[in-house]
């Protein structure tokens, strides 16, 4: 106790008597060590912790929020634009705080699904704007993660949701770091953004008080934010801004999905492998030549075999082409996985066994789509009947896409798939779908067939130029039920802009509508 005390250091209580496990004696069990546990799936994937969040990268997350909170709410159009813009920049600060460098395919993936979002631009449907802003979830994933494989195109857009919980720390540490006075570009920053504003305000006031002409340009330039709606505004800023943080720092720190990519499943043997395979092209070729013979006999052939109209039996089997188009690819996707790879023998086989089955699924989808045609020329165009038709035309290209990949390599396959799905949806929103459901039907009323104006009238502002060559009442009736609401600028699409000038040109007649609205209009109504 006394050298305890001359040094300083305090005598530790005994530790508590500890019961040892005896050792067994002879041939009993014996004791060993249970191996660790497996590390968590996302452990082995994810990246390590990044760089603390630059200023420039709060800044963007900042802008973006600000801009979503005073922006969204009244309908999107290039709103969604200036939104994604600031956030694509937040994800670009981040990624070369951490050090990474951008690579020429993660800017074409950011491109492209910037590029999406001019589908809301143009187009005042609700349907194809849908679609596309979930279209551009897979290119901007792929241009944060950089992923290559089937599984990083699939789970890449999960990562965003992975990155949430960390995010949010990881922007909280940063931000009060620089209001501790860690950071002392932020305080000049944030005096000169003081001072521009209520230099703006100030001298926009006087403005717009000397001359109602500038007054009324501020008003359509500035958001109207209400007190009433300032609640829910400010929550979605935040919400967004956090949105941003996590995009960020997904760019910073991606998770590396290609690392849980499957990997070749059992080679199976030639025989066991290839007769299934076999079997199947045969039955395609049967069903192929039943087909072609059909087709080309026309209208007296089918009535003769059914008593159908040509029309109603190319209705028929649609359905049932496109899911077994859907399920070709399943099969091809198994067949790949379980092919025999012993030599060069093996890869002739497996190349041209599906290689037919590839190329008897291109005449698959050629015949649903001839079908679906015909049932179109007949009854009219929809708003399902061509989106059906557009995803059956983009299995096609997916099948051209795995025949090329059989003679190119599959490498680039799932990158090309899903660049081919959002250049599909791209061109789909671009083509303005209600615009062309309204000229196919009006020109089949034009060649002696009925309108159904009560359909058309449920159509968007993308229509309107179409519906205005109707003549009256007709124009009147299906053009009053269109809703072209006055937005401001931010949240009008050039279609709604250019519906607005039509009606304003010929303005609507005040005319009962009911009769005309609740059933098809004959052909010698114009």
């Amino acid at each position: 106790r006394e050298a305890a005390g001359a040094t300083g250091a305090t005598t530790a209580d005994p530790a508590p008597d500890v019961p040892e496990v005896p050792e067994p004696d002879g041939d009993g069990p014996r004791y060993e060590r249970l191996p660790d546990p497996p590390p968590p799936l996302l452990d082995k994937v994810r990246s390590a912790p990044p760089a603390p969040v630059g200023t420039a990268t709060l800044v963007a997350a900042a802008v973006t929020g600000l801009l979503s909170g005073l922006l969204l709410g009244e309908g999107l159009a290039v709103n969604a634009l200036l939104i994604a813009l600031p956030l694509a920049a937040a994800a670009w600060f981040a990624a070369r705080r951490a050090g990474r460098r951008p690579r020429l395919s993660s800017l074409a993936w950011g491109a492209g699904g910037l590029a999406l979002l001019a589908v809301p631009v143009w187009s005042d449907a609700e349907w194809p704007t849908l679609l596309a802003l979930l279209a551009a979830v897979g290119p901007g994933a792929l241009a944060l993660h950089g992923c290559r494989s089937w599984a990083g195109v699939l789970l890449a857009p999960f990562g965003l949701v992975t990155s949430v919980r960390r995010a949010f720390g990881w922007g909280w540490r940063g931000v009060r770091e620089r209001a501790s006075g860690g950071d002392k570009d932020l305080a000049p920053l944030m005096r000169s953004v003081l001072v521009a504003v209520i230099l703006l305000l100030v001298f926009g006031g006087l403005f717009a008080t000397a001359d109602q002409a500038f007054a009324d340009l501020l008003g359509s330039l500035v958001p109207d934010v209400g007190a009433s709606g300032a609640p829910w505004r400010i929550a979605l800023a935040v919400l967004v801004t956090g949105g941003t943080l996590a995009v960020a720092h997904t760019a910073a720190a991606p998770t590396r999905w290609d690392g849980l990519g499957p990997g070749p499943g059992r080679a199976r043997g030639r025989v066991e492998w290839a007769l299934p395979l076999v079997l199947l092209d045969l039955l395609f070729a049967a069903f192929v030549a039943v087909q072609a013979a059909v087709l080309l006999r026309g209208d007296d052939a089918v009535r003769a075999g059914d008593g159908l109209t040509y029309a109603a039996y190319a209705r028929e089997g649609f359905w049932q082409l496109l899911f077994a188009t859907v399920l070709t690819l399943a099969v091809i996707t198994v067949a790949v996985r379980v092919a025999p790879r012993s030599g060069p023998r093996d890869t002739v086989l497996v190349r041209a066994v599906l290689g037919v089955l590839c190329l008897l699924t291109l005449v698959v989808v050629a015949s649903a789509v001839r079908r679906m045609d015909l049932y179109m020329g007949e009854y009219g165009l929809t708003r399902l009947r061509l989106s059906v038709v557009a995803m059956e035309l983009w299995l096609g290209v997916v099948v051209l896409l795995i025949l090329a990949a059989g003679v190119l390599g599959t490498r680039l396959l799932p990158r090309a798939v899903l660049a081919s799905g959002a250049v599909a949806v791209l061109a789909f929103g671009l083509a303005s779908p209600d615009k062309l459901i309204a000229e196919s039907n009006l020109a089949a009323h034009r060649d002696g067939r009925t309108l159904d104006l009560g359909y058309l009238s449920g159509l968007s502002a993308d229509a309107v130029p179409a519906l205005d060559r109707l003549d009256e009442p007709l124009r009147s009736c299906a053009l009053r039920a269109i809703d072209v609401p006055a937005a401001p600028w931010y949240a009008t699409s050039l279609s709604q802009a250019r519906a607005r000038e039509i009606l304003a040109a010929r303005p609507l007649q005040a005319r009962p509508c009911h009769d005309m609205l609740t059933g098809d209009i004959s052909p010698s109504v114009r």
